[in-house]
């Protein structure tokens, strides 16, 4: 059996793993995929009490992407804790939960029940809104944030990954916050907020008029940002946002990421995550690379 891997104190299995809210909670993919060659699942986000979501038009298809407004819908942890995460316990799988709040407190909470359930990371999602801070974006004010991580960080001791939101101007300031209040590691880059109008109706087509923006059309944004950000902090960055094979993938590992998640990708090719960690073996085997000398070797060759 291959050794685990460690990224931000959280052993995984390989480097490749899908991205929250792309992915369910593997019930769904368990039927198409072989679940255990994931290098984790990162499950879909979890409030401490279910969120409806979002009404009317949630997707819409744009060029080289997609605008979703799901509203992260889900059914809360204790439906979460009794009913999904026991299946994929019979996996052998680490089991990443990537949690959501409206407010500090509630991220604190259901960290508070995810901390002896046996899940390896958690995931502090700090795109969503704060409705005690005027309904601004937690993850675009690093003192929010900090506060969030810092919350969080007081109510477990399992390794706290923290997804970022790249709406924001200064990025490097958001990272280095969150990992100052506890991070080990950091997610990057959630999706960027776009709208698209229906021009038959000449309305917005979107029932939230604005969505995320994921899909290849982001990629370099993400590329940039991982590459800021790994030049800047001390702990592991996790690169998503455009992936759709393995070329994709070998930018954010030479941009710094220590490994990738998978997200609208899997729409258009479901099983991409089984033949990924197959495929970046090949190929660190051909160049004669490790992994590890792979990481980050974008900025190494440009100081050499």
């Amino acid at each position: 059996m291959r050794d685990l891997i460690e990224v931000g104190r959280a052993k995984i299995k390989n480097r490749f793993m899908n991205a929250s809210g792309c992915f369910g909670y593997g019930v769904e993919f368990n039927k198409i995929m072989d679940l255990e060659k994931l290098g984790a699942i990162v499950v879909k986000g979890i409030s401490s009490k279910p969120w409806p979501g979002n009404s009317g038009v949630r997707i819409a298809e744009t060029p080289a992407g997609m605008l979703n407004c799901i509203g992260l819908e889900n059914p809360g942890v204790d439906y979460f804790l009794e009913n999904y995460l026991p299946f994929l316990q019979t996996k052998d799988l680490s089991v990443v939960v990537n949690v959501i709040g409206h407010t500090i407190d509630e991220y604190g909470e259901v960290a508070k029940k995810l901390t002896d359930s046996g899940v390896c990371a958690l995931e502090i999602n700090i795109s969503c809104p704060n409705v005690k801070a005027g309904g601004i974006s937690m993850g675009t004010s690093p003192d929010i944030a900090y506060e969030v991580v810092k919350t969080v960080r007081s109510e477990t001791k399992l390794p706290l990954w923290v997804k970022l939101s790249p709406n924001v101007t200064d990025i490097v300031e958001i990272a280095v916050a969150v990992e100052e209040a506890g991070a080990d590691a950091l997610t990057l880059i959630n999706t960027l907020t776009g709208m698209v109008i229906d021009t038959k109706t000449k309305k917005p087509l979107l029932g939230n008029i604005t969505g995320g923006l994921s899909g290849p059309a982001i990629k370099p944004i993400a590329i940039r940002m991982v590459y800021q950000v790994t030049g800047n902090v001390k702990i592991p960055v996790i690169g998503v946002g455009g992936i759709t094979c393995l070329e994709d993938a070998l930018e954010f590992f030479m941009a710094g990421a220590s490994a990738v998640q998978v997200g609208s990708g899997l729409f258009k090719e479901p099983n991409l995550l089984e033949r990924l960690p197959e495929e970046f073996e090949t190929y660190l085997n051909k160049e004669s690379l490790s992994a590890e000398e792979l990481i980050g070797i974008a900025r190494r060759n440009l100081n050499a």
